[in-house]
This record gives structure tokens, sequence and C-alpha cells, in this order.
């Protein structure tokens, strides 16, 4: 029997949102705050940017010290917006990634400057918007305010005496296969050991995307930095997330769900590592996971 969950690390998209949605549903919206009102820590754990994400969860009376981990476990702030954590990729790495990883896709490097929930603009960097708009057209749309075009990154990219032109992670997009290789590729080489990786996949549009991050930072290593400033035992903490960059903080968890849209790959890993299974994210399966721990800890659901 599992202890009491104390902390839940919530992955955003395919997992919280709906598919294609950009709101969260009446029954998972009252799912959180529920268990906010219940004592437990509810915490963002998604590859956006903190502007990108923290919109979607104001104006629900969700609590302004919810942690946000947020590009990929490199920054970690309050849903108001207060620093808790925050990491950087510096830019001799990134520049060398450039010629390593620019054949295979999109390159995108973010920074992270406004501290705030709104985009000071300039924080996503890369070469060819057309490209971009070709790979990722949503994506796109959502960012443009934030993009800044140039014609090389890696002129864009000098190193600086306090590493303030270090971004937090770059990003490289393409497909499914493509992005493999890309992994695999930078996994082979020298870098290797400058940067780590956390892929997402969504293979009904045969788009994929590869994070690079600053060394030993993953959604999991993040999870592990705020349970421990807690006070909360991994035992007590649970993790859900539908995609391969979740991983590391389904692992690190003493109690990881899946979600039941995530892929075959995953689930049938679910099952060896002993995951818990919850609906798809278009079945409110965040809200359901939710409702059964608030449950068994004899908390009555909000009306």
């Amino acid at each position: 029997m599992h202890p009491p969950v104390r902390l839940v690390a919530i992955d955003m998209d395919g997992t919280l949102l709906p598919t294609f949605a950009q709101t969260l549903t009446a029954r998972t919206v009252q799912a959180l705050r529920a268990a906010q009102q219940a004592g437990i820590t509810v915490a963002l754990a998604t590859g956006r940017r903190q502007a990108f994400a923290a919109p979607i969860l104001l104006g629900h009376n969700l609590r302004a010290d919810m942690p946000l981990i947020t590009s990929n476990g490199a920054v970690t702030r309050t849903l108001s917006g207060l620093a808790i954590d925050r990491c950087h990729l510096p830019a001799r790495t990134a520049r060398a990634l450039c010629g390593l990883l620019r054949p295979y896709g999109t390159l995108v490097f973010t920074f992270d400057h406004s501290g705030q929930n709104g985009d000071s603009g300039g924080e996503l960097l890369l070469e060819n918007l057309d490209d971009a708009q070709q790979r990722m057209t949503a994506w796109v749309e959502s960012n443009r305010h934030a993009i800044r075009i140039v014609p090389r990154l890696e002129d864009a990219l000098p190193d600086t005496d306090n590493g303030g032109n270090d971004p937090i992670q770059g990003m490289v997009c393409g497909s499914v296969t493509r992005m493999r290789e890309a992994e695999r590729t930078l996994r082979a080489s020298a870098l290797a050991a400058d940067c780590d990786m956390a892929r997402t996949e969504y293979p009904a549009r045969d788009l994929s995307i590869l994070d690079l991050m600053p060394p030993g930072v993953s959604k999991g290593w993040a999870l592990a930095h705020l349970a421990g400033s807690l006070g909360i035992d991994r035992l007590e903490t649970m993790a859900i997330g539908d995609n391969w960059n979740d991983v590391d903080m389904l692992e690190w968890a003493g109690q990881g769900v899946l979600m039941g849209n995530a892929a075959a790959e995953l689930r049938t890993m679910a099952k060896l590592r002993g995951w818990k299974q919850a609906p798809p994210n278009d079945e409110d399966g965040v809200a359901v996971v939710l409702e059964r721990e608030l449950a068994r800890q004899g908390v009555p659901a909000l009306p």
C-alpha cells in the first residue's frame, strides 16, 4: 500500500489538457482545487515555457504558490512567478549543437528573460520562420510574439562574462524518424557529456521534439529538487505523464501514472515498471486519478 500522496507533478500536453485544447475542463479544475485544499502540493511539469504554461492555469482559483516546473525542468517558479530554481545551457555548448543538429530539423534556443507570466519578447531564437511554420504551425502561431529570427544561430549565442547570454535549453524539431536519428547522433558525439536530451513524440502528426537540456536536468531532476525542498519523500510523490520526456519523473516518483493515450511502447514500459495507468486525457484522466487519491485519503469531493 502506497502512503498518501503529498506532492503530485502533472504534465500538461497530452495529460492535463485535452487533445488540441488550450483550456482545462471543469472537472479537471475542480480536481486540482480539491487536491490543493486537501493539502496536496499540485505541481505542473511541462516542456512549455513559464510564459506559455502559466496563462492556462490562471483564472481558476488555483494557489499562487503552485510550483511550475517548465522547460523540461530547466526553470521552476510558482504560478505567480516567484523563482524557485533555474539552470542554463552554456552558450558554447549551444553553438556546438547547431553544427551537429542543424541537418536534422528546425533548431530553437529558449531564453528566460522575463521571469514573469508574460513574455518580454525574443525568448525564442531561430533562423528560419518558414521552416518552423511548416513543421509546427500551432507552436509558431502561439509563440510568434516571443520569436526572434537571426541569420545564424551561432552568431547570436556569444559568450559573456556572467553567462547572461546562455539559453535555458534548446530543441530540434522534425519527423519522428529524424529526431530519433538526431538523438543517436548526439549520444555518439563528444557533446553527449555536455547536455541531456528529452524526446517528445506525436506519431499521428509525424512530429517529434528533441529538447536539449543542461547536463543532468530533466523533469525528474526538477521534481526531486522540489520534493526535497518541501520535505516530501519520493514515496509520497505522484507523477502523471504521457510521453517520453515524462519518463524520468515517472521513474523518480514513488507513484508513477501513465496516461491511457500514451504510445504502446510506453504502455508496455509502464507494465514492466509498475506504473499505474489513467484514462486518456480526453476522458479527464488526471481528474479521475486525483479523485481516486482524494477518496483514498478520505477527502470528500468538492460540491
